[in-house]
C-alpha cells in the first residue's frame, strides 16, 4: 500500500471515529450487529427495531443517533470503500449525510446518478438527478387525522368536509409542528416536523391520527369510496389504506380485508379498534383463483406486493438487496392477483391497482397487460387529489420528490356496465 493510500486511510479512520464518537459501546455494538446481519431476508430496518426494542438502557438521543447512523450508512453506501473499517465507513456516511443536508449543491448530478442507486435499475427506471437527490434526503413524516370518530352519522358533504378540517386542526394543535397538505380531504394530511415520539402521544393512542405516507393516502383518495358501498382491500396488509377507506366512507358500508399473512390481519384489527373503525371483515387470501368470498364489489383495491423501489428514500438498505429477477417475479405475481381479483367486480365497479414502486415491469407494463387481457375493464380517468389535474389515461405516478413521500403508481379501471359478470 502506498504512503499516500495509508495517509488517506488514516485520515478517514480519524474522521469516522469522530463521526460516531458520541455513541456508547452498546450503541456501537447494535449498529455492528444490524449491519453484519442485514440481507435480503433480514431487512436492516426490521433488525434495527428488534435491537432497539431489546435494549432498555438507551436514551432517546442515543436511539435516534443509532437509527440515523444505520440509515445514513445505506443511504451513502455507494460512496463507501469496502476496504475501510466499519468505523471509518460509518463516520464517512454521517459526514456525507451532513454535507448533503448543509450543501446539496456540492454533489454533482452525475455523481448522484452513478452512486445513489444500483446500476441495474436503469433498465427499469430512468434515473434522473432529481430522483437520486430525493433519495438522499431524510423522508418526511406524514400523518393522517382520523375523522371517522368525529363525523355525525347523517352528515352531508359540507359537514363532512368541515369535520375533516376540524379533526386535522385538532391534531395539529395538539401535536404542534404540523403542516396540512391542503384543504378539504387534504386538511387531514399533515406533515409532522417535530421531535416527539408520536407512538407515545395520547392522541395516537386515542386513535386521532395514523402515521401514513402522503402518497399512500393519495391511493385511497383516488379510490373515492362512498358511504354504504362494498369494497375489497385485497392485499390489505396491516390496514393503513383500509382505515382511510373506512374514514372516507364515514364508517358506513362494508370493506372486506384480505391478506396472505394472518399476523398482518391481526395487527389490522388492533389498529382498527384504536381508530374506531368497525365496518370491515377480515379473511385470509393467498392471491389465488379461489376468492375468499362470493361477494361482488363496488370497488376493489389491489395494493399488490412489490419491489418497494418507491420506498428507497425511507428504506435505503433495500436498494442494495433487490435483484432484477425479484422485479420479474413480482410483476408476474401482480398480474395474477389482478386477474384473480377482477371477477369480484360489480358491473360499473372500480378496480384500483397500486404499488409503491417505479419499475416499468411492475407499473405500466402490468397495467397494459391487464387492459389487453380484460377488455371489458375500461381505463378510468381520475383527478390528482393534490393538484386537481386530470389523469386521463387512468394512470399516474406520484413522484417521491414532490412531497418527500414514497413513489406510488396507481392505475384505475371501471367494469363496463354492459359487461355483466366477469
Amino acid at each position: 500500500m502506498s504512503e499516500r493510500r495509508k495517509a488517506q486511510g488514516a485520515g478517514r479512520e480519524a474522521q469516522g471515529g469522530r463521526g460516531i464518537a458520541e455513541l456508547s459501546f452498546t450503541g456501537t455494538r447494535i449498529i455492528e450487529r444490524v449491519i453484519s446481519a442485514a440481507d435480503a431476508e433480514h431487512p436492516a430496518d426490521r433488525l434495527l427495531r428488534e435491537e432497539l426494542k431489546s435494549v432498555k438502557s438507551l436514551s432517546a438521543r442515543e436511539t435516534t443517533e443509532i437509527s440515523q447512523t444505520v440509515f445514513a450508512y445505506y443511504r451513502w453506501f455507494g460512496w463507501l470503500d469496502e476496504g475501510d473499517s466499519l468505523t471509518t465507513r460509518l463516520g464517512r456516511a454521517r459526514e456525507l449525510d451532513t454535507r448533503f443536508r448543509d450543501d446539496p449543491g456540492s454533489f454533482r448530478d452525475d455523481e448522484m446518478i452513478e452512486r445513489a442507486v444500483p446500476k441495474w435499475i436503469s433498465a427499469e427506471i430512468k434515473v434522473t438527478a432529481k430522483w437520486a437527490r430525493s433519495l438522499q434526503k431524510e423522508p418526511a413524516v406524514w400523518l393522517r387525522a382520523q375523522s371517522a370518530r368525529r363525523e355525525a352519522q347523517g352528515a352531508g358533504r359540507e359537514e363532512q368536509s368541515a369535520g375533516r378540517k376540524a379533526q386535522g386542526e385538532e391534531v395539529r394543535m395538539a401535536l404542534g409542528d404540523c403542516r396540512p397538505l391542503g384543504d378539504g380531504p387534504l386538511a387531514n394530511t399533515l406533515e409532522y416536523r417535530g421531535k416527539k415520539d408520536l407512538f407515545l402521544t395520547p392522541e395516537f393512542h386515542a386513535g386521532l391520527f395514523e402515521i401514513q405516507d402522503v402518497n399512500s393516502q393519495m391511493v385511497s383518495l383516488v379510490c373515492a369510496p362512498r358511504p354504504g358501498e362494498t369494497w375489497w382491500d385485497a392485499c390489505a396488509g396491516e390496514g393503513g389504506k383500509l382505515l382511510h377507506l373506512s374514514d372516507l366512507m364515514n364508517n358506513k358500508g362494508l370493506i372486506w380485508a384480505s391478506d396472505r399473512a394472518e399476523w398482518r390481519l391481526k395487527n389490522l384489527k388492533r389498529r382498527a379498534a384504536r381508530a374506531g373503525v368497525f365496518n370491515y371483515r377480515t379473511v385470509p387470501w393467498d392471491g389465488g383463483s379461489r376468492r375468499p368470498t362470493k361477494t361482488h364489489f363496488d370497488g376493489v383495491l389491489v395494493d399488490a406486493p412489490c419491489s418497494g423501489v418507491g420506498t428507497w428514500q425511507r428504506n435505503p438498505h433495500a436498494r442494495w438487496t433487490l435483484r432484477p429477477q425479484d422485479v420479474s417475479e413480482l410483476a408476474a405475481l401482480q398480474t395474477n392477483i389482478l386477474a384473480h381479483a377482477a371477477p369480484a367486480m360489480k358491473p360499473g365497479g372500480k378496480l384500483i391497482y397500486a404499488v409503491c414502486t417505479l419499475t416499468r415491469s411492475e407499473t405500466a407494463e402490468v397495467a397494459e397487460r391487464f387492459s389487453r387481457d380484460h377488455p371489458r375493464f375500461k381505463p378510468l380517468p381520475f383527478r390528482n387529489p393534490v393538484n386537481g389535474r386530470d389523469c386521463a389515461a387512468g394512470q399516474y405516478i406520484f413522484d417521491p420528490a414532490e412531497h418527500r413521500g414514497n413513489g406510488m403508481f396507481v392505475a384505475a379501471w371501471r367494469l363496463d356496465l354492459a359487461a355483466g359478470s366477469v
